[in-house]
């Protein structure tokens, strides 16, 4: 096997290493919000720190391989890919730890009412982004693709979060229900954007596989 194959399979791995790391603190955050456990902050935290040495280490050995290789067609567009999914994931990793800074202001106060809508969120967000590490994993476009259709959902569901949220603070306007509500929309949001973020990553892929951008609009 050629050296520049071993690098290229080495870059794989590494993103795929880092994506589990990312999967790490997005399931620590839920169990910080969902079991109001503080102490999962701490492995956010510790992760996060993983991540954003991961993703320099990732971006200094694209530039390396493009600058020593000079490669074209499907690597270049493998690379370039790889590039743009290491910049989702550790954004990825940044909204996860927004989510932990947020419930853990959030859990000093009593619940407004048991959470519902959020986990569901949070349930199809973590599908989406084990699909789109599968399909990257394994090149597969159409579940790339398919990734893509529970977007809308996605979005559907905060919706209906804030919408809820904002009936509560207008039924009970006190200081403590508008700091409770605006962490729960800050969450809903955050929760959304990963969503955004897996969205991105499975565009990259049917990119790397086929050479087709459909970033802009999505058709």
């Amino acid at each position: 096997m050629r050296h520049f194959d071993v690098e290229m399979s080495d870059l794989q791995n590494q993103l795929l290493d880092m994506a589990g790391l990312v999967q790490k603190m997005i399931q620590a955050a839920t169990e910080e919000l969902v079991s109001r456990d503080p102490n999962q902050i701490d492995t956010v935290l510790s992760l996060e720190e993983e991540v954003n040495i991961q993703e320099i280490i990732i971006d200094d050995k694209c530039l390396k391989l493009i600058a020593l290789n000079q490669p074209v067609g499907a690597d270049l567009r493998f690379i370039t890919s790889a590039m743009r999914i290491n910049s989702d994931l550790e954004r990825m990793g940044d909204e996860s730890l927004n989510i932990a800074k947020m419930s853990l202001d959030l859990i000093k106060y009593p619940e407004i009412k048991p959470l519902v809508n959020i986990p569901k969120m949070i349930e199809i967000v973590q599908n989406m982004i084990i699909d789109c590490i599968k399909a990257f994993n394994t090149s597969d476009s159409e579940l790339a693709m398919s990734v893509l259709s529970k977007d809308n959902e996605v979005d559907a569901l905060r919706d209906a979060i804030i919408s809820e949220l904002k009936t509560v603070l207008i039924a009970c306007p006190d200081s403590d229900t508008v700091q409770r509500d605006t962490d729960l929309m800050f969450i809903a949001k955050s929760i959304e954007r990963l969503g955004d973020h897996a969205t991105n990553i499975c565009e990259d892929i049917i990119f790397m596989v086929h050479g087709k951008d459909i970033r802009h609009p999505r058709a």
